[in-house]
């Protein structure tokens, strides 16, 4: 286990980022495919942070969209909590089916739903970049810190990836219904660390949102509501080991 006090993950650091590339992280779709079209005109290695689907007006394009930064090794989406349901769905699950997973599933003719599980199921819980930045849809977790994320069942997650798909939840619900979600985990990142994650919507001016955590590391919610009457954000950032 590494010492968390210093940490310095050179071990696990992301092959999956091309040296010397620089990185558009792009926030959450969800079925925003004009958006995430645009998104994806860069010369910048893509690292989509998950929420693909539901919601929008078009998420089998977004699949597709995604699926083709894969094939041309120009990007990677991380598996988000839609994602992740959308495959079980996919799968054959017994699940409930929301009003916008309904949506989509309607969407996906045979041969892409196939591609599109078939993607969903290698897609990484988190990912890290170098030994200051790392990318993850829903929160972190101190395992995290430990090595690479895990393969991701198609069941219910526990520990770390739980974390990495659904955040922190309060153990509340809130008035529409779904999980109070509590930014607790912020304070856990130590420094010199930001992590980059989507699934809550913290803007208040519809601009990726900044949090600094009481051990010295930093969170950016990248999620500005695409696809649920707000719009995409993504940020650029410089290749691993140049200044900002």
């Amino acid at each position: 286990m590494l010492d968390r006090s210093s940490w310095r993950p050179h071990e696990f650091c992301s092959a999956v980022i091309p040296p010397g590339r620089g990185v558009r992280v792009v926030g959450d779709v969800h079925g925003d495919a004009r958006a995430f079209a645009m998104a994806c005109e860069t010369d910048l290695f893509v690292v989509q942070l998950g929420d693909l689907t539901d919601y929008g007006r078009d998420s089998a394009e977004v699949l597709r969209l995604a699926l083709r930064l894969l094939e041309q090794r120009r990007g990677i989406f991380l598996l988000g909590n839609h994602d992740h349901k959308l495959a079980r769905a996919l799968d054959g699950q017994d699940i409930r089916i929301s009003a916008e997973l309904a949506a989509t599933l309607e969407q996906l003719d045979p041969a892409l739903g196939e591609a599109a599980l078939a993607a969903i199921r290698v897609a990484p819980a988190w990912l890290h970049w170098d030994a200051t930045r790392m990318f993850v849809h829903g929160g972190f977790h101190t395992d995290m810190l430990d090595g690479p994320a895990p393969e991701v069942p198609l069941s219910h997650p526990k520990g770390a990836l739980a974390r990495a798909l659904y955040g922190e939840p309060t153990g509340r619900t809130q008035a529409n219904g779904y999980p109070e979600r509590s930014l607790r985990w912020v304070d856990r990142i130590p420094v010199g660390l930001t992590v980059y994650c989507g699934h809550d919507r913290r803007s208040a001016d519809g601009r990726p949102y900044i949090r600094r955590g009481q051990a010295g590391g930093t969170a950016v919610f990248v999620d500005t509501g695409a696809g649920k009457g707000g719009h995409l954000s993504w940020i650029d950032l410089p290749p691993a080991g140049s200044e900002p």
